[in-house]
């Protein structure tokens, strides 16, 4: 969450310094622009940010969807939210990958910074998605409620079982 947000008040800086050029700007000879792989990442974060207030409020107020808040659910958010921020690191990285000889300039600190957080942030689903692969392949949890406090017999998505003693 720390580092999505921190993306999007990088990527915010950005497109407004770009799309607020002065005349006198040398940078695009003061014409306004914004690069697509910064709008690229301002929505993978802000996807990330409401992603994370949705597992969120799911884990901690133990609430069931059905397949919706299923572990199964939370893979494929995670894999979107994964590929997402891999395409734009990998895009910001080939565009502003070495910047040593500018920074001076607050906007090259800027990109610098742009780029260390999206791998940051990719690194960390990288994380969650192969935690919560291994967690639903070693329990057979695909189709069982995110939130990890499954009971079968309480839930109402669960299959019907009887418990013997």
């Amino acid at each position: 969450w720390v580092f999505s947000a921190v993306l999007l008040g990088l990527t915010a800086a950005r497109l407004h310094y770009t799309t607020q050029l002065s005349v006198h700007d040398p940078l695009n000879a003061g014409h306004h622009f914004y690069d697509p792989i910064v709008a690229e990442l301002l929505v993978s974060s802000l996807l990330t940010l409401l992603w994370t207030t949705f597992v969120t409020h799911t884990i901690f107020r133990s609430f069931e969807y059905g397949r919706f808040t299923s572990f199964a659910s939370e893979l494929l958010g995670l894999f979107v939210l994964f590929v997402f921020w891999l395409v734009g690191a990998a895009i910001a990285t080939t565009y502003w990958g070495n910047l040593n000889w500018c920074w001076a300039y607050a906007p090259c600190r800027l990109l610098t910074a742009l780029v260390a957080f999206a791998w940051m942030g990719w690194i960390v689903l990288l994380a969650l998605l192969v935690i919560s692969a291994l967690f639903a392949v070693a329990n057979s949890a695909f189709g069982d409620p995110l939130h990890g406090r499954y009971d079968p017999r309480l839930s109402q998505y669960g299959p019907s079982r009887t418990v013997r003693a």
